[in-house]
């Protein structure tokens, strides 16, 4: 194998395809070389550093260990109970390392020149840490002027990752085209066998956090065919895009991950491909189609490459914690934000506040504390005005008041950023144009072509970037929660914007509208808060993971129109490690736990799994319909048999509030047989697990872990069953034999 970036380049060809019509241009670091590292600290780092002579160097921290090899090639090691465990695999004589560019079309490889490295001590944000810089030259014929400085991080406090900063320096005296960087191109292989003893080195599962398909599995185990774009950061066909820069790899003992930890979005793309040998590339790629003049240099993002043992928490939790220390702040729910919620979207888009309104006699005696107005209660995008037919006068405002007089909370669906320009049409109604367009032309993103670009349901789409943009949302805000009297948003259809090519907004770069996107959701926050300091601002990225770019600014999170159970709990525990092991994380509509497709891009929605969302932390919601209206809606309406049901586990949720526990990473997803699940809260342990196959059973032995030595009572507390007790010893976790269908929740608490 000559090189992973060779070896991926058609799929990359594909990326570009797509990225570069949006790009148009780079913000190139002409004089500004890569910030240096303070004075050292009192008290050196703890890392070891080793330069050999013509390579490696070696890195290795209380948990890892990090190798330069020869050609560049970042291997990452975990040191765990005296072994030393890697997923990655240099290819064989392999000249090539793990970042390079690509230059006229052809990839550069850089030879590291280590007997100029350099090692430093560094302290900053993160901690003590060791600095490591490395120049290199082109593996090209003369006349090739461009040379390269690699630079790699570790630090104490974060001992599991490593991180790689390039700048590319133009040392000739004519332009020197970049077309592409590369980062952090690595080759995985899982060294497992099938039962014949064949090798499957793609054997592993993985995490791809680009947001790119509806309903698309961002936990998925690899295949030999598996190949996967993930480009990030602006908007891509369909309006999807923004996503969570990170995919991660696993198997039972190890795990390794790759991603970026710039605190905004960067438009690229992390492909994830099994080759034909059966190994895995994955890579972070750059779309820079730009020319360095002589003099100037380009420097990438901050990448990272992590190493771990466990499934993708473990990375998320890492890339999370790197950002908040980088300037990245994730606000405290409010304590609303674990309420139960019952949403309108059960009544589709011409519900009325009567039928808001009538449900109120089963949400208190339910226990529901909100109520969602969602989707069509509007007349147009961007102007954000009650639609007349629906709700006439000031009906929306009093259905408020109504509401808030039964001691409900409500809560209103918009979708912040897209406007009605006159062109296309979604499934609620044919687009005019809105006032908003009318008033101020000047506000929105145009394309290359001059012509409004569009979002996600082909709306045109405002600037971000643009202050008057900024303010108008934080006017929108006010109306919504100080004069309608809304105790919080949720903001649908979240996921990222076009690159801006509007000349009158004097960009710097195209991608100031992508990287602007959080400017307006950090106002809506921030307004609502300050109206209503116990509001509940909610963001759902419909179906795919979120955008780093809003992340920080919601006080809930939700898994996002999950496609049945499995994604309910997998997304939960995903958001769980961003946001912090106590984070609101909203389950959404438990109908949503089990679908059938009815005809083509329809499904019916009639799950009532509460254990997925209960079990593992999350929040309970609801989107029935009550009294029933008509065959239309008999898939969601809350018949006297629904009814019990739903009162049993509602009941249990406000009794127990695991969503205010402490979630615990105990369990490997794809490995621990049954899928297991774990929340701490008030001294006690409770524990949710799930057979394989959805709706399937198990026969067998569940392990308690995360428990101290000492005996536990045991008790399956959703059917009152008391089964005894177990003894947990130093080291090893106790056993409880059991048989169970769909689901088992337990609550262990110490004798």
């Amino acid at each position: 194998m000559k090189r992973i970036g060779r070896s991926l380049s058609q799929l990359n060809s594909f990326i570009l395809a797509i990225i570069f019509a949006g790009l148009g241009g780079v913000t190139l670091s002409c004089s500004k070389p890569p910030v240096q590292p303070k004075a050292p600290p009192s008290r050196p780092s703890d890392v070891k550093v080793e330069v050999r002579d013509g390579g490696p160097v070696v890195l290795t921290t209380s948990a890892a260990e990090f190798q330069i090899l020869p050609s560049g090639f970042l291997q990452a090691t975990l040191l765990k109970d005296g072994k030393r465990l890697t997923l990655d695999e240099p290819g064989v004589g392999s000249t090539g390392g793990s970042d390079s560019i690509v230059h006229e079309g052809k990839e550069l490889d850089f030879v590291p020149d280590f007997s100029k490295a350099k090692v430093v001590e560094s302290i900053g944000k993160l901690g003590r840490g060791k600095r490591v810089e490395i120049p290199g030259r082109p593996l090209a014929p003369a006349g090739v002027e461009i040379e390269r400085r690699l630079v790699v991080e570790v630090y104490d406090d974060f001992p599991g990752i490593a991180l790689v900063s390039t700048a590319y320096k133009n040392v000739g005296s004519t332009d020197f085209k970049i077309d592409q960087v590369l980062m952090q191109q690595h080759r995985f292989n899982a060294n497992e066998q099938d039962a014949k003893g064949r090798p499957h080195p793609y054997d592993m599962w993985s995490f791809q956090g680009s947001s790119y398909d509806w309903g698309k599995d961002d936990v998925q185990r690899l295949t030999r065919t598996s190949s996967q774009p993930n480009v990030m950061g602006e908007a891509v066909k369909g309006g999807y895009g923004g996503g969570i820069p990170v995919v991660a790899f696993w198997t039972a003992s190890v795990g390794e991950a790759i991603g970026h930890v710039e605190t905004l979005p960067w438009t690229l793309s992390m492909p994830v491909k099994a080759e034909a040998d059966g190994r895995v590339a994955a890579s972070i790629t750059i779309p820079v189609n730009a020319a360095l003049k002589p003099g100037e240099s380009y420097a990438s993002p901050r990448s990272f490459v992590a190493v771990y043992s466990g499934d993708f928490y473990e990375p998320l939790r890492m890339w999370s914690s790197v950002l908040q220390k980088e300037g990245w702040e994730i606000p405290k729910p409010s304590s609303e934000a674990y309420n139960v919620s019952w949403c309108g979207w059960g009544y589709e888009f011409n519900v009325t506040p009567a039928q808001m309104l009538g449900t109120v006699p089963k949400l208190k005696e339910l226990g529901i504390k909100w109520a969602t107005l969602d989707d069509r209660w509007f007349d147009t995008y961007g102007d954000w005005n009650p639609r007349k037919e629906t709700f006439p006068g000031d009906s929306i405002k009093q259905m408020v008041d109504d509401f808030h007089k039964q001691g409900i909370l409500a809560q209103l669906w918009w979708l912040p950023l897209g406007a009605e320009d006159g062109q296309g049409k979604w499934e609620s109604h044919k687009y005019i144009v809105s006032k908003v367009a009318q008033e101020h032309p000047d506000w929105f993103i145009l394309d290359k072509n001059g012509k409004h670009a569009r979002m996600t349901r082909d709306l045109a789409t405002l600037c971000p970037a643009v202050p008057e943009v900024q303010s108008y949302y934080k006017q929108l805000t006010e109306k919504f929660i100080r004069d309608w009297g809304f105790d919080g948003s949720k903001l649908d259809n979240i996921y990222s914007v076009p690159a801006c090519y509007n000349p009158a907004h004097h960009h710097k770069s195209p991608q100031d509208s992508v990287k602007a996107m959080g400017e307006v959701y950090k106002v809506i926050f921030q307004t609502t808060r300050a109206i209503k300091p116990e509001s509940v601002t909610q963001a759902c990225p419909c179906g795919t993971p979120p955008s780093l770019a809003w992340l920080p600014f919601i006080d809930q999170a939700v898994t996002a129109d999950p496609v049945g159970a499995v994604q309910v709990r997998r997304r939960i525990k995903m958001y769980k490690a961003l946001l912090g092991p106590e984070a609101a994380v909203y389950g959404d509509h438990v109908e949503l736990s089990s679908m059938t497709p009815v005809g083509k891009g329809n499904w019916s929605e009639h799950g009532s799994d509460f254990a997925s969302t209960l079990g593992t932390g999350g929040v309970l919601g609801t989107k029935f319909v009550w009294p029933d209206p008509g065959p239309k809606f008999k898939p969601v309406a809350l018949t006297s048999e629904k009814e019990a049901h739903w009162k049993k586990w509602i009941g249990l949720y406000n009794e127990k509030m695991l969503s205010k526990g402490e979630f615990r990473d105990l369990y490997v997803y794809g490995y621990d047989v049954p899928e297991a699940y774990a929340i701490e809260k008030d001294g006690k342990m409770y524990y949710a697990f799930f057979p394989e196959k959805e709706n399937g059973t198990f026969a067998g032995e569940v392990e308690l872990r995360g428990l101290k030595p000492g005996s536990y009572h045991v008790v399956d507390y959703v059917d009152g069953k008391d089964l005894g007790t177990v003894q947990a010893e130093a080291g090893k976790s106790p056993r409880l034999k059991t048989e169970f269908k769909e689901h088992l929740l337990l609550e262990v608490s110490a004798q």
